[in-house]
């Protein structure tokens, strides 16, 4: 697998590709615009042409987008869909600009609506954005995100995640599984046989060939426990022989996995530690095949 993890575009997605480097990744996620803002400053030439200068430079990939968190387009308000749609499109297009392949975003929560309504919403999006995005972002996979079950969130039953690529009828939808989700909305994972099950349970409903990346998180909660909480490698519910049942899987060879941990922790002596080098180090040791 090529592993990475989720580094800051601060000053311009080009410069992700330093701090990259800088934490050992080989692949990495960033965000292409501030995801806290709706409205994003437009990608200038200048802005292009630094990216693929630095990416020509690196040996990163791939890169994958994690879009804004802001985006809700399972809401049941036709106008916050109407404007979490228009800002899902202007991330793909942005993808498709930079030349990134990849984009993962989390499928949304119904809210005050209902689950059936809520799905429906989610794929209208997706074949609108497939259509819409076919000649600005032909080579953009949109994957929907597993998700850990919070609230109304949707995305939480391999079940829902099926429905949503049948219903987008295009091969450019895809699956980012994250570890930590999947395991928080009660799909074990933590020892060969309960991955062996987790992902044949996968591969029956979904299809394994759906998967296009990861996130790889451990859990601070237990298992079931639908409540999304990033914990270091090793360091959570998952364990370490979780995620040595992916990294010695040979189905995801050339897959990338992402870290999404938090960055820093500090030692004994109050001295912070960057966290992404550790974590990255953790997975690599687990290999070994």
């Amino acid at each position: 697998m090529r592993l990475g993890a989720h580094m800051s575009a601060a000053g311009g997605v080009y410069k992700a590709f330093e701090r990259g480097q800088e934490a050992s990744c080989e692949s990495m996620l960033v965000f292409t615009k501030s995801n806290r803002q709706w409205n994003a400053k437009p990608l200038t030439v200048e802005d292009i042409d630094a990216y693929k200068k630095a990416e020509a430079e690196h040996d990163i990939f791939p890169v994958a987008v994690h879009a804004s968190y802001l985006i809700n387009v399972a809401s049941p308000d036709e106008a916050l869909w109407e404007k979490s749609y228009q800002a899902l499109k202007e991330e793909v297009e942005r993808a498709g600009l930079l030349g990134i392949p990849l984009l993962t975003f989390h499928p949304g929560s119904y809210v005050s609506g209902d689950e059936a309504t809520g799905l429906a919403n989610i794929a209208r999006a997706l074949r609108r954005l497939v259509e819409e995005t076919a000649v600005t972002a032909p080579n953009v996979t949109v994957c929907l995100e597993t998700m850990a079950g919070q609230g109304t969130n949707l995305g939480c039953k391999f079940e829902h995640l099926a429905q949503l690529l049948e219903d987008s009828g295009s091969d450019r939808i895809g699956v980012c599984f994250d570890t930590c989700h999947v395991f928080a909305a009660g799909y074990d994972i933590r020892t060969p046989e309960t991955y062996a099950k987790t992902m044949a349970e996968f591969d029956r409903i979904i299809g394994l060939n759906h998967i296009k990346t990861f996130h790889f998180n451990d859990s601070k909660f237990e298992l079931g426990s639908q409540k999304d909480r990033h914990a270091h490698i090793g360091d959570g519910f998952i364990g370490l022989d979780g995620f040595a049942n992916f990294v010695n899987d040979p189905r995801w060879a050339n897959h990338s996995a992402h870290l999404e941990t938090p960055k820093t922790e500090e030692d004994e002596d109050g001295n912070e530690i960057e966290m992404d080098p550790v974590n990255l180090a953790r997975l690599r040791e687990l290999i070994t095949k």
